[in-house]
């Protein structure tokens, strides 16, 4: 699908709630219980690249696993691009986070058996494109993020920058509206880590940017922070 329109929020959460069950990650139904995350609103407007900070345990993670439709929240609701994921059965939430949002993971999760070009079209065999088309759009991508001449390289022969930008190209593989990034930057040194920011700001255009992060560079190349302590969000 085509990135919507920065009009309205592409990303909407409402008084969002995550319990687990302290022996499981099943809903708590009742007895001892652990709050990941209480409370929480926020919006994400397309062409927005908004950071996502606090120290380990405030519910990054739990957010962004809301935001991109892995987990879905005990109370709140979660609209991405007009749809309230939580609500959606678990097969239609795959699909609809296949079609919508795209990925990017701190330790890049790439394929070692595959090209780059292979590990970027991975989304479009799921989606059925055809080969043509997929070779075709992965090629396209890793131009973007400026590998043209890497395509053809395994993830063992590519630096970890390298590496980060074919995955960032992946997440678009199918032009997700919202890009959720989980500490993107983590695993590289300063120059690296700048080179890979420039390839996900350059994206936003019409897209919403999430990026979870510990480091204040990271976060300063944002628009705005949203800070996280104990599950909450500060004010």
């Amino acid at each position: 699908m085509t990135a919507a329109s920065s009009s309205q929020p592409l990303v909407a959460c409402t008084e969002v709630t995550r319990r687990y069950d302290s022996d499981s990650s099943a809903f708590s139904s009742g007895g001892r219980s652990v709050t990941a995350l209480e409370s929480v609103s926020l919006s994400v407007a397309g062409g927005e690249v908004v950071g996502v900070a606090g120290p380990s345990g405030s519910g990054k993670s739990t957010l962004l696993h809301l935001l991109a439709g892995l987990d879905s929240p005990t109370a709140g609701a979660i609209e991405v691009c007009g749809t309230t994921v939580g609500s959606l059965p678990s097969r239609r939430r795959t699909a609809f986070r296949r079609e919508n949002v795209g990925m990017v993971f701190q330790r890049f999760h790439l394929l070692p058996a595959l090209t780059a070009r292979e590990n970027v079209a991975l989304p479009l065999i799921q989606a059925g494109a055809a080969r043509s088309e997929r070779q075709s759009r992965a090629s396209e991508l890793l131009d973007a993020v400026g590998l043209a001449d890497r395509e053809s390289h395994y993830p063992n022969g590519l630096s970890g920058g390298e590496q980060q930008r074919v995955a960032i190209a992946r997440a678009l593989a199918a032009d997700p509206a919202v890009v959720i990034a989980d500490e993107p930057t983590g695993e590289l040194d300063r120059e690296t880590g700048e080179q890979v920011l420039d390839s996900l700001t350059d994206i936003a255009t019409d897209r919403a940017i999430v990026i979870a992060s510990h480091d204040e560079y990271t976060l300063s190349r944002t628009d705005r922070v949203i800070k996280l302590r104990d599950g909450r969000r500060e004010t």
